[in-house]
């Protein structure tokens, strides 16, 4: 039986380099990664990661737990994040744990879910963005004023 998992990981792996579709990358429940993941197509998420990551698709499954900030094209949370996300298409499932804002362009929640801190659309966030900066400007000229 190992021999015949063997060599179905083999044709797998070997058939993958021309496949069209990338193999995704999975981090298992036993890895414990402290650094950045940028790039791939796809990474799955099942371990802990204590940093940032920067991907098209990502998967936190039910047992990931990701200090760090998020940005994807889409996103789907089984698991625990604590950091901000920026996504395109956000889903959050009931076993889910999100704390920290969120901008994205669509989202899902299931029933369950749990969310602490500010889901912003993205169409809303550069209003709030440049608001911010214009705040920034504002505060930077008094204390200019003041010093001099």
């Amino acid at each position: 039986m190992q021999s015949l998992k063997k060599w179905i990981s083999l044709k797998l792996a070997g058939t993958s380099k021309n496949a069209k579709t990338p193999t995704p990358s999975v981090i298992g429940f036993d890895t414990k990664i402290k650094g950045d993941i940028w790039g791939g197509e796809t990474v799955h998420i099942d371990g802990r990661i204590e940093g940032n990551i920067m991907c098209d698709n990502v998967i936190i499954g039910a047992r990931g737990y990701i200090l760090g900030d998020i940005k994807a094209k889409s996103l789907r949370v089984f698991g625990t994040i604590n950091g901000t996300i920026d996504t395109d298409d956000l889903f959050v499932a009931g076993s889910a744990r999100l704390i920290g804002n969120t901008c994205y362009n669509r989202i899902s929640l299931e029933p369950g879910a749990y969310v602490e801190g500010n889901c912003i659309p993205r169409s809303k966030a550069s209003v709030i963005k440049s608001a911010a900066n214009s705040e920034a400007e504002i505060k930077h000229d008094t204390e200019i004023k003041a010093v001099q």
